[in-house]
């Protein structure tokens, strides 16, 4: 049992992540079809990987309803949710689920207008709590913080009309922020995200992290 749940996982990490890492390093033919193949296991481990996230949700959502939780009204609509889409995916216009997801169908109608609008919806509405944020955040404290601040009005008025008629060069100058100092800061917090995802990956693969694995690892 404890090869089961604690060595094979390991095994199985270590095999697969030097196969994907050697496959991109090897010019044949076999490594091309090898390559083919673990991306088609991949789309598959991901739908299961979909099936359990669905049921997990669905499952904590049922003991919020069975307990009467404050809130258990949201889990109906979960429910609600997830039982019409399903359905509409299924009958798929008429056509039935074992063919491809037709267009302008039932499915699609509630894609573009209740979760694309609610989704609009609550985007513009989180906008309204990021701006008291930043209103309480960029406060000229120091000089970190006065910088900050003078950038982001820069931005925000060049951005509007209201900058350009304020002064011409308002919206070259927003740009330039954008384009050198942002653009710097942004490819520098990507390169350490991108070295830190390889050192997580190298850890796994060699054993090291383990935490996928539960328990105490």
């Amino acid at each position: 049992m404890i090869f089961l749940k604690r060595t094979l996982p390991l095994v199985i990490a270590f095999v697969m992540g030097i196969v994907a890492i050697s496959i991109y390093y090897i010019p044949h033919q076999a490594a091309v079809d090898l390559n083919e193949l673990l991306s088609k296991w991949d789309r598959i481990i991901a739908a299961f990987a979909a099936f359990l996230g669905v049921y997990s949700l669905l499952y904590l959502h049922a003991g919020r309803l069975k307990r009467r939780q404050v809130g258990w009204g949201y889990s109906v609509f979960v429910y609600l949710g997830f039982v019409v889409m399903l359905t509409a995916a299924i009958y798929n216009n008429g056509a039935g689920p074992l063919v491809a997801l037709r267009k302008g169908g039932a499915y699609d109608w509630l894609y573009t207008n209740v979760f694309v609008a609610a989704d609009a919806s609550m985007f513009a509405i989180l906008s309204f709590f990021i701006a008291s944020a930043a209103y309480r955040t960029f406060r000229a404290r120091t000089t970190e913080a006065t910088i900050l601040l003078v950038a982001a009005v820069i931005v925000m008025l060049g951005r509007v009309p209201i900058g350009a008629l304020l002064w011409e060069s308002m919206p070259e100058l927003q740009q330039w922020l954008m384009n050198v100092p942002n653009m710097a800061a942004k490819r520098g917090i990507l390169l350490g995200v991108y070295l830190g995802a390889v050192a997580t990956a190298l850890r796994i693969i060699f054993g090291i992290e383990r935490s996928y694995l539960g328990g105490d690892e």
